[in-house]
């Protein structure tokens, strides 16, 4: 890519702003996912989505050797699950939703009747003698301004409405993102900046390309599962987020040395391809592009597992997005990560040839 532009122009700043604000949650993606393929559409030349709502934007889709580039859509989020006769609201998760993060936060309640505004109410600290108890999935609850369990579905609102919070993407000091639910939907856009860039730059690739947006990640990879199975994937470069380290009360110990704004991080771990990871690395070092380097223990805990073990096992890597707040409203990445992410999948795939074999050795 050279000394491109930032991807961040006027355009690519709306869409990013308009998908994180979009709800996302698991199950229920399809509003963000009609968003994110609409500002694809112009990059590809044909598209699919399952049954479940995984989108794939396909560049070169009679190519028989296929490469995936993927993220996930979903966001964490709550579902209601009980109501009661004072019309209080109790909650189960949908996902990693973080309890302690949730008193006094304003919500969105999706009812077939459209939003219902709700916060999550707390006793005041005047009312908390002796030890205090802390937020708990047995304790916190909603307050949808009602009195009774009838006022409460006169609304709309029944046992099974999903709910996100209300939280709305900013920018900080001009250089990180600011918002719920970048874990993942800063790898969609960074795989939809990736498919601009191709069509922009007219590169022709020797090989079909699937920008691949999975749902369900957050209860177990499901969508990723699935539609690997579908696609039949010869190469898988998964896009995700880590912790950054580098803020309080983390152990680096355990957690491992990740800084946010010093580049995309490779991991190592069984589900990541040596070869294909070395691929990615020749490309990083080539174009001058900053890394850092993580390792993982079973599993990676992300989409790479599920292409990884799929279809007799596909050559897949993962380059991840440090990130500080994970699974709070207020997830922050900085800038650079995610324009060098965005070079380091379009350089390596540059690298890839039809055909080109991953064997671990010959």
């Amino acid at each position: 890519m050279g000394k491109s532009k930032s991807i961040f122009n006027k355009k690519a700043i709306s869409f990013l702003t308009s998908y994180l604000n979009n709800p996302s949650p698991t199950g229920f993606e399809q509003e963000g996912q009609k968003l994110w393929l609409n500002y694809l559409k112009p990059y590809i030349d044909d598209y699919s989505i399952d049954n479940y709502g995984t989108v794939v934007g396909i560049i070169n889709p009679e190519a028989d050797y296929k490469v995936v580039i993927e993220a996930h859509a979903d966001e964490i989020s709550w579902f209601v699950h009980y109501i009661t006769d004072d019309g209080f609201i109790y909650l189960r998760r949908n996902g990693g939703s973080d309890h302690q993060i949730a008193p006094s936060k304003r919500v969105n309640i999706h009812t077939e009747k459209g939003i219902v505004k709700a916060v999550f109410g707390w006793p005041a600290i005047h009312t908390r003698k002796g030890k205090e108890a802390g937020p708990s999935l047995e304790n916190i609850f909603l307050d949808a301004g009602c009195d009774t369990k009838e006022e409460v579905e006169s609304l709309g609102i029944h046992v099974g409405c999903v709910i996100t919070y209300e939280d709305e993407f900013l920018i900080l000091n001009e250089n990180r993102l600011v918002g719920r639910a970048l874990d993942n939907r800063i790898g969609g856009f960074m795989i939809a900046e990736v498919a601009r860039l191709l069509k922009e730059n007219k590169i022709k690739l020797p090989f079909g390309l699937y920008i691949t947006n999975s749902v369900q990640e957050e209860v177990g990879l499901r969508g990723a599962q699935m539609i690997a199975e579908h696609i039949k994937p010869n190469v898988a470069i998964v896009t995700d987020v880590c912790h950054d380290t580098n803020t309080p009360m983390i152990n680096k110990i355990v957690q491992g040395d990740l800084k946010n704004g010093k580049g995309p991080v490779l991991t190592y771990g069984p589900a990541v391809q040596n070869n294909l990871l070395k691929l990615v690395m020749n490309a990083a070092e080539d174009k001058n592009i900053p890394f850092q380097r993580a390792a993982a223990s079973r599993a990676t805990g992300t989409d790479t597992d599920a292409f990884a073990y799929s279809n007799a096992g596909v050559p897949s890597v993962l380059i991840s997005t440090p990130l500080r707040y994970m699974h709070t409203t207020v997830e922050m990445a900085h800038k650079d990560d995610v324009e060098n992410g965005v070079k380091l999948i379009y350089e390596s795939l540059l690298k890839i040839k039809n055909g080109h074999d991953f064997r671990y050795f010959s």
